[in-house]
């Protein structure tokens, strides 16, 4: 029996709308089939002690899903975040860092707010994917003409996995999560180069060939989704990776 309602290599619909919140110097809605997450960058004028007189700046990511975003009512985390709410936010940053050349920005912070108001599964990759596409939307206000531009490249980020029939099968919901043989989230940039694999066998071993097939289904589809953000961002996407 193979993946039901989808075919193996299929993505649900993604759809990125720019400029959702008025307030953020860039915000976005992105949707992953039953799973939508919004984004939002804001930029200060300050820096971590350590960055301090280096004229480099920082970013930093914040996650969250909000209480009525998942089957069952999501505990608000009032004091400190919890392991994997902390395990996703050091990814998004360190996802959005990998694309960003951060003495562009001269002294300053950008934080990049991830919040998930429904879950059907892969929040943290459509956080990634959503918070590129919010993030050159704030770089824009901040850029002046002639210099870099603070964005390198771009980067998107999608789940791959075995199903439990032993398919391989790209962007996992849910249900198909949560029976997965294994599960892999890829992040990569769009000059197809590797940030982070993050893969796991729930409930069996995997092999190094089915780690390729993952990697192969996961660069189709990470293709698939900087195509969606460059449609998104219109004429602000030729900005990225531009210097002068």
């Amino acid at each position: 029996m193979s993946r039901k309602n989808r075919k193996s290599n299929e993505m649900r619909e993604v759809s990125i709308t720019r400029r959702y919140q008025m307030h953020p110097a860039g915000s976005a809605l992105i949707e992953v089939g039953n799973t939508r997450v919004v984004c939002a960058a804001t930029i200060e004028d300050k820096v971590p002690y350590f960055l301090k007189g280096t004229g480099t700046g920082w970013l930093t990511a914040e996650y969250s899903m909000l209480p009525c975003s998942a089957a069952e009512r999501v505990p608000r985390e009032l004091k400190k975040p919890s392991g994997r709410t902390a395990e996703i936010q050091r990814l998004i940053g360190r996802a959005l860092r990998n694309v960003m050349d951060l003495s562009a920005i001269g002294e300053r912070t950008i934080t990049v707010d991830c919040d998930v108001i429904q879950a059907d599964g892969g929040t943290r990759t459509a956080a990634i994917t959503g918070a590129l596409v919010a993030l050159v939307e704030a770089c824009e206000t901040i850029y002046e003409p002639g210099k870099i531009f603070p964005v390198k490249d771009f980067v998107a980020a999608i789940s791959a996995g075995i199903y439990e029939t032993g398919e391989k099968i790209l962007d996992l919901n849910y249900a198909e999560d949560f029976t997965a043989l294994a599960d892999c989230n890829v992040v990569m940039t769009g000059a197809g180069e590797l940030v982070e694999v993050q893969i796991t066998g729930e409930k069996k071993t995997f092999t190094r060939a089915d780690l390729n097939e993952i990697l192969d289904l996961a660069e189709v589809g990470i293709k698939n989704l900087i195509d969606i953000q460059k449609d998104a961002l219109g004429e602000l996407s030729w900005r990225v990776g531009r210097i002068g």
